[in-house]
């Protein structure tokens, strides 16, 4: 993802990246990270919040807006709203592909 955008940054479009791991994210040389301390595969919110995932998309790009340079993290003010070891992370129904 860093290599695709940093093409997109030397053609004048800023990126950034949403990481739950923000070190590790901008070790790889994305321009701008949003970190959020939310679980894996979870970056946007809890399953079927709107309102929440909303929140956190709007976020991320105001931070976008306020990263004017690449090379920056920002740390976004939200917090999952459960422990982490209860939260339901499998769907209640398989994909198709489970089955393949």
């Amino acid at each position: 993802m860093g290599l695709a955008q940093r093409e997109m940054e030397g053609a004048g479009i800023a990126t950034i990246t949403l990481s739950n791991v923000p070190d590790l994210t901008a070790a790889v040389g994305v321009p701008r990270v949003a970190a959020i301390e939310y679980p894996f595969g979870r970056n946007v919110g809890q399953r079927g919040d709107r309102e929440g995932q909303t929140a956190v998309l709007r976020a991320t790009l105001q931070a976008a807006e306020e990263m004017g340079e690449p090379g920056s993290i920002k740390h976004l003010p939200f917090e999952w709203p459960e422990p982490v070891k209860t939260t339901q992370m499998e769907p209640p129904q398989p994909p198709p592909i489970v089955g393949y």
